[in-house]
């Protein structure tokens, strides 16, 4: 339905600051002959942002006004694009109803989205019609979670796939959060009853892989004597990710078991990561300081260039499969900014140019594009490496 378009692209929410970064991207890395426009509900600041991301460049995007809280608007705009990116968060709050434009219009869908319980709710809501019209919704397509998802899938393509897969990922990085991520995770850890009660209703609707198995493992603090690291189980979006496409693809063999850790170096760290993380969902859940803190870092605030030019991320992956052992390793620049805008632009570059598996619905990115996504991030300098071969 998305072949004969006006737009390959249309990136919505361009004004913000992420938003920005992949406007930028894609005006450098577009390639010839795609067309592409940049939407908001502001035209003015549109113009602006088209002026700065094509000062220097030739792939200059159209105009698109449009806006989260007008349906009409985002039918309108789904409809003349073949992808469309959307980077306006919290998602829980304002993502949904571009989701419902490009299910009903047949339009493929990214974001950046860390929100599980968002993720959930538009599996319930949009798979359902995405999968009737075509359309490819492929959420968390950013440092959520693209390093990890894809990470895994590199990973298990060096073990047997015939036999039951343990896989670890251990994430590492100086580079900073952004405002909007904060703000998401604030909303996350707030919700913590409606996140449960999302995914539980899902798991029900959804059922499992027949005669396979895929499941996250949380996994307790301790020393990886492996990498020699102290680990901290990390409970983001991440593992859910990784092993929905675990249960969707059979290369994840017929009992995949994936666990999320941050490392650091010391124990002192550790530990109080462990403490932070704790102080902060209790702030999440006391109305009064979840809107102080959110208060005092705003949405769409980042670093400048040069805090993000000295920012990096490693997630480091131990495979095992009964008879071997493999270690493998994702790294990358200033995963929070430069890097998720480079993920995010690629994933809809690739949605909309290559040769990607037959699917639709709500899909992972390692499903949805795998092997192609994944050969595109290591040309635009992402690192995919074998550190330790099986």
């Amino acid at each position: 339905m998305a072949a004969d378009r006006e737009f390959d692209i249309v990136l919505f929410g361009a004004t913000g600051f992420t938003g920005g970064l992949t406007a930028h991207y894609l005006a450098e890395h577009a390639p010839e002959g795609l067309t592409w426009a940049i939407a908001g509900r502001n035209e003015e600041k549109l113009a602006a942002v088209r002026d700065q991301v094509t000062a220097e460049q030739t792939a200059a995007p159209a105009l698109v006004t449009a806006d989260a809280s007008d349906p009409d608007s985002l039918a309108a705009l789904a409809a003349r694009a073949r992808v469309v990116i959307s980077t306006v968060g919290p998602y829980l709050t304002y993502g949904e109803p571009v989701v419902a434009a490009c299910a009903q219009a047949g339009t493929d869908y990214v974001d950046l989205t860390g929100e599980p319980e968002f993720v959930d709710r538009m599996w319930l809501n949009h798979h359902t019609t995405a999968v009737e019209t075509g359309a490819r919704l492929v959420h968390a397509c950013g440092f959520d979670s693209v390093p990890h998802d894809l990470g895994a899938y590199f990973t298990v393509q060096q073990l047997d796939p015939d036999k039951p897969l343990r896989l670890r990922g251990v994430v590492r990085s100086n580079g900073s959060f952004s405002g909007g991520t904060f703000h998401s995770a604030m909303t996350a850890l707030s919700r913590a009853r409606q996140m449960k009660e999302a995914s539980a209703t899902r798991r029900r609707v959804e059922g499992r892989p027949a005669g396979r198995s895929s499941r996250a493992v949380a996994g307790k603090p301790h020393r990886d004597p492996r990498l020699g690291y102290w680990l901290l189980p990390l409970p983001t979006i991440d593992p859910i990710i990784v092993v929905r496409s675990g249960a969707a693809l059979t290369s994840y063999g017929p009992d995949f078991r994936y666990s999320h850790y941050a490392g650091t170096k010391t124990l002192r760290y550790a530990a109080g990561g462990a403490t932070a993380v704790g102080l902060l969902g209790v702030a999440a859940r006391i109305e009064l300081t979840r809107d102080l803190l959110m208060g005092r870092i705003h949405s769409g605030d980042g670093p400048d260039q040069e805090r993000r030019d000295k920012s990096w991320f490693t997630v480091d992956f131990v495979g095992e499969d009964g008879d071997q052992m493999v270690h493998t390793r994702v790294s990358g620049g200033d995963p929070g900014y430069s890097e998720t805008a480079k993920m995010l632009a690629e994933s809809a570059l690739c949605l909309a140019l290559d040769d990607n598996p037959e699917a639709a619905g709500q899909l992972t990115t390692a499903v949805a594009m795998g092997d192609s996504l994944l050969a595109r991030l290591q040309r635009a300098g992402m690192n995919f490496e074998v550190v330790e071969p099986a």
